[in-house]
Order: structure tokens, then sequence, then C-alpha cells
């Protein structure tokens, strides 16, 4: 009986999809994990830093180019996937209304990297990364999400990062090339998505002659309080690396993407982990709060053992973590990245509170919430920064992520009994 069940668990479609897709997200991280040292030998760590304050600018402004589309886009296919008329209305109205906002996009990007002298002294590394914004363009992960179809989700990662490790490792040979490393990671999005893009026409037989001008209006009017929203989770992911590069310089946006490329990794596994957990935890707490708050507790505590464990491992070899990306100063980089870890760990307290949060039906309070903590976060950022430098960027996250913390605790203790 206990064979059959383990049996019957590995071939369910919900952990395959997970499986498949988890392999996918892994590639994703082990990608810098491959690229980060060979760039920083070849470029140095200032260059290094240009190139990603530029990447963050760009996935800053991928979220006007979205516009929603993940998170409303998904639903709608879900909810529709069984309709073929109805999914293509959906598929042709959103690329139609993101290619507006491409073209909007670009032409608002290419003045500002002309007339604004932050962009205009590195313009063309600006530029060579446009392509970025392209390949956002043509994404249709938020389509293939909706109908669960991980299996191409994972094979436009793999493809897409194949294509830019090529690109790096083959061409990237001297500092001064530093400028071609974010036109390859564009490429790459670029052809991996076009693929996907040939395959979904093909076998849906989608045609963009049918597109209405009006829906296209309504889908831009009914998005935008989603779009907007959407703005300040994509300020609180990015904007501590544009702060460094307006505030400080490029050496300093350096060692924060190497200290940040390790703490990455384990901020993606907790936002995983949520993804799969939560909709268990919703559906036992509607079901059965006592259950479903058991099983919040065993698996969330479970996750929080993890991830403390690792974070005291990280912490007691930081020195050789960081000496695998650069051999230039390793001293206070290592000290940022012990002083980094604790990031991961408030966020594996936050996190399963925020599923609770979620899982009340109070989105309006977890709303509210994030705004202020987005707003409370930047502005202490900007505040610290010129006294403590990188090190305010971290204390500052951990600050506003503790604070957060005990907001949902206050918030939840008389809604649940711990």
């Amino acid at each position: 009986m206990f064979k059959e069940k383990i049996t019957a668990l590995l071939k369910s479609k919900q952990n395959t999809n997970l499986f498949i897709y988890g392999l996918g997200q892994g590639f994703n991280l082990i990608t810098p994990l491959l690229v980060v040292p060979y760039i920083v030998s070849v470029c140095g760590i200032e260059s290094y830093g240009k190139v990603s304050i530029a990447m963050a600018i760009s996935f800053f402004i991928m979220v006007f180019i979205d516009y929603g589309s993940d998170i409303i886009g998904v639903k709608d296919v879900a909810v529709n996937r069984g309709n073929n008329a109805e999914l293509e209305k959906i598929f042709i109205t959103t690329f139609c209304s993101k290619f507006v906002l491409l073209t909007l996009v670009l032409i608002l990007c290419s003045l500002l990297f002309y007339l604004v002298p932050f962009f205009n002294t590195e313009k063309k590394l600006f530029f060579l990364g446009l392509p970025i914004l392209i390949g956002q363009f043509l994404n249709p992960t938020w389509f293939l999400q909706g109908l669960e179809n991980f299996k191409w989700i994972t094979i436009l990662t793999i493809i897409s990062k194949v294509i830019y490790l090529l690109g790096i490792f083959v061409f990237i040979h001297q500092q001064q090339d530093y400028i071609y490393i974010n036109l390859w990671w564009g490429i790459g999005t670029i052809l991996a998505n076009l693929l996907a893009f040939g395959y979904i026409l093909n076998k849906y037989s989608f045609s963009f002659r049918k597109t209405q001008k009006t829906d296209i209006a309504k889908l831009l009017q009914e998005n935008f309080s989603m779009f907007s929203s959407q703005i300040f989770v994509s300020l609180q992911m990015y904007a501590p690396i544009m702060i460094i590069g307006l505030f400080g310089n490029n050496l300093l946006a350096g060692q924060y993407k190497i200290v940040d490329q390790v703490i990455v990794i384990f901020k993606t596994y907790i936002n995983l982990f949520f993804n799969f957990v939560y909709p268990r935890i919703c559906f036992l707490l509607e079901k059965d709060e006592q259950s479903g708050l058991r099983f919040w507790k065993i698996y969330n505590g479970m996750n929080f053992i993890f991830v403390t464990v690792s974070m005291v491992i990280i912490y007691v070899l930081a020195i050789p973590i960081v000496s695998f990306f650069t051999k230039i100063d390793l001293s206070e980089i290592s000290i940022l990245l012990r002083l980094a870890v604790l990031v991961p760990v408030v966020l594996a307290i936050s996190n399963p509170l925020k599923q609770l949060v979620l899982g009340s039906n109070s989105q309006r309070f977890y709303i509210r919430v994030t705004v202020a903590m987005v707003f409370l976060n930047l502005l202490l950022m900007m505040a610290l920064f010129p006294y403590y430098k990188t090190y305010a960027i971290f204390m500052t996250l951990i600050a506003v992520e503790t604070a957060t913390i005990f907001i949902y605790y206050f918030y939840l203790k008389d809604k649940f009994a711990y």
C-alpha cells in the first residue's frame, strides 16, 4: 500500500510539473554561477557593476511591457483553456497591447539614453540592452503557464540561457566587451521566445487578423490597476542596485551584485516554495482551519530550519564562496555576504505569514502593507546609503522585512490560533 502511494505521488501531474518547472528554474539559477566569475575576471568588478545596473533597469522596465499579463493573462488563459476562440482573443489582444507598449517604451528609452547624462555616458551599454525588452514582448510564458504547459516553459528557459552562455564565453574576451553582455541575454530570449511564439500560433491556428482596437483599449484600461501594483513589486526587486548606481559607483554595484547572486538563489527558492505550498494552505484553511494551520506549521517550520542552516553554512564559508566569483576585495565582499544571509532568514518568516494573510482573503490589507513597505524601503535606502554605502541596502532590507513580520503577526494573531 505504501509503495503504491509513493508511486502515485511520483506520477501525479502536479509533482511532474513541479519537477519540470524546477528543472528550468534550477538552470536559471546556475547560469549566473557559470558566467559571473568569467565576466568579473575578464571585464572587472566595476564593469560588471555597470552591466548589472543596466540589466536591472531593463528588468524594471519589463513591468511596463507585461502590463499585468503575467498575472491577469495567466488567470484568463487558465479559466478559458477549453475555449479555443477565447484563447485566441486573449492571446492576440495581449500581444497587440504589448506591442503598443513596447513601441512607446523603446521611444522613451531612446530619448532618455540620449538626453540624461547618467545614461548618456554609457549609452552603448543601455542601447544594447534594449533587445531584452523585445524578448520580453515576445515572451509567451504567461500563456503557457495558464495552460500548465511547464514543459515548454522549461524548454524556453534552457534554450535562452544556453544561447546567453555561448554568447558570453565565445564573444566576451576583453574588458571593453562588457557592453555586449546584456545584448546576448536579449538575443537568447528573442530566439527562444520566437520559437515558442511560432509553436503556439501553429498549434492553435491563431490569427492576428482578428485583432480589434476596442479589445486592446479595454485590456489596457482593465489591467491598469494590476500593472500599478506590479510596479511596486518590481521596484522592491530592482531598486537596490539602481540606488547604488545613482548615489554610489559601479564598483559598489559590482560588489553588491556578487553578494546578491548568492542570496538570490535562496530568495528564489523561498518564492518557489511559497507558490507550491500556498494553494494547498488556502484549500485546507477553507475546509478545516486547524488542519490548514497544522500543515502551515509543519511545512514552513521545516523550510525555515533548512533556510537557517543553509545561511549559517554560507556565513561560515563566506570567504571561499566569494573567492569563487572574485579574488579582489575579498574581505569587504565576504563581510557584506555575512550580513546579507539574514535576508533569506527573515523572508522564510514573512512569506509564511503572507500565506495566511492572503489565505484569509485579506488582499487589500496585503496590498496596503506592500506599498507602504516599498516606500519605506526606498526612503531608508536613500537616507542611509551616503553613510553606510552597500551595507545600508542589506540593513534596510532586513529591517523592513522584520517590520513586515511584526505587522503581519499582530494582524493575524486575532484571526488564527498559532
